[in-house]
């Protein structure tokens, strides 16, 4: 009990950590008209072939691209067509409403909800590194933190990310070669676990707020951008880890401790291999591991592990798209556009609607929705097992599981998603004022 407690907790610190990242992005985006100006020149191309190419004529000229193109011949839906298009933006949206409204990242729902789409899940995958790397190129705030950016540390920790991200993109990519189902079926296992234990413990801590939501801790909303958990002081575990001297040593944190600290390079190569296979395997950027795993495993203070999460993420995240995903044709770059400019919409009302909720309300609906991630993928696993013979299950009854967990997916964050823009709108007179104060 107390390790799934301690790993809930590292996951939700991870959550929170990579919230703070892309609402930052988010803002520097928006603030900035050079890049939305860029973002403009980006979605043009769309814009173009939803007039040009009609979807009488995407047929034929998909079949005559080459696969690595996305031609039809690819991995479905690889094609342009309005729909997917707005259903790439919706997603975004959902999962920027819960990064701005919750402060803990919405980005572990879209690659479940690309494949409750219809995406396959190698391609979801890249598509969703694709839109993290855009993103982090767009907005990156890396300027305003590089005092705080190791370099030394960076470089270490980037050499095990890289091959750590070329494991993930080649098993991915193995998988697919040997069955196509067995790549969705590892895909559904990796995330459908990994949101059970963030969404049980969400629920957990949320049931014991509301008992004592009188409390000054009460409110949510605000401890994904500051508090107590950023503390720098290094518990027993990384004391031990920092006394480990397999040369050549990498020193850090000279601004925050006296005479700086200092740790194995192997120690950091792990670490960041670890982080790099979470990446190429789940298409997440890792960034929701580096910041728990510096802070609490190596014992980096958090003003260094700020930086060197945002340096990481870049090239991390770059190096897998590109090289793992882009070059193989595993990324439709109309989904990336679209969800990009859904999440940015999505950050901003949901960072608004924070200032006229309570904090409770909000931890109650991230817990949901991690939760309804969970089932969504639990119940889409069994049909995937049965078509390779692992488990006897009909295929009515697989498909009949696989539609309830869609349906309980979506509503959650449909529902959630009405539920904060009625919030907006029905506030919007009080926010502006607040805007108007502040």
């Amino acid at each position: 009990m107390n390790f799934f407690k301690q790993w809930g907790q590292f996951m939700m610190f991870g959550a929170k950590a990579m919230a703070i990242w892309e609402i930052n992005n988010a803002y520097t985006i928006l603030r900035d008209r050079k890049r939305l100006f860029i973002l403009g020149l980006l979605l043009v191309p769309i814009f173009i072939g939803g007039i040009a190419f009609a979807e009488h004529l995407a047929e034929p000229i998909g079949k005559i691209l080459p696969d690595v193109l996305g031609g039809h011949k690819a991995y479905s839906p690889a094609f342009y067509n309005t729909g997917i298009f707005i259903v790439s933006i919706l997603i975004g949206l959902g999962a920027g409403l819960i990064t701005g409204c919750i402060g803990a990242g919405g980005g572990f729902i879209i690659a479940p909800a690309l494949m409750s789409a219809g995406v396959k899940g190698i391609l979801a995958v890249g598509t969703d590194l694709f839109h993290i790397f855009a993103k982090a190129i767009m907005g990156s705030v890396i300027h305003r933190k590089l005092g705080n950016v190791s370099v030394p540390l960076a470089g270490v920790f980037l050499i095990g990310a890289i091959l750590g991200a070329t494991g993930g993109g080649i098993i991915n990519r193995v998988l697919y070669e040997i069955n196509p189902v067995l790549s969705d079926a590892f895909i559904t296992t990796i995330y459908a676990v990994m949101l059970g234990f963030l969404g049980i413990y969400a629920m957990i801590d949320f049931l014991k707020a509301r008992k004592t939501s009188g409390s000054a801790g009460a409110h949510g909303g605000g401890d994904a951008h500051g508090g107590k958990e950023e503390g720098a002081e290094m518990g027993n575990f990384p004391q031990k880890i920092q006394s480990v001297k397999i040369p050549p040593m990498v020193k850090f944190d000279h601004d925050f401790t006296p005479g700086g600290r200092s740790i194995s390079w192997v120690f950091l190569v792990l670490s960041g291999a670890l982080v790099g296979l979470a990446a190429g395997i789940m298409g997440v950027g890792g960034g929701f591991l580096t910041f728990p795993i510096f802070v609490y495993t190596l014992g980096v203070s958090s003003m260094t592990t700020v930086g060197t999460d945002i340096f990481q993420i870049i090239f991390t995240a770059g190096y897998a798209a590109i090289s793992q995903y882009a070059i193989y044709g595993f990324i439709f770059y109309t989904l990336a556009m679209g969800m990009l400019l859904g999440s940015l919409i999505g950050i901003q009302v949901g960072a608004m609607v924070t200032k006229v909720v309570p904090g409770i309300t909000i931890r109650g609906f991230y817990a949901m929705a991690v939760l309804s991630g969970f089932v969504n993928r639990a119940f889409a696993l069994p049909a995937k097992l049965g078509d390779m013979d692992i488990i006897p299950i009909s295929k009515g009854l697989g498909s009949i599981l696989d539609t309830i967990g869609v349906w309980a997916f979506f509503i959650v964050i449909g529902g959630f998603s009405v539920w904060v823009f009625s919030t907006f709108f029905s506030n919007i007179k009080v926010l502006k004022g607040e805007e108007a104060r502040s």
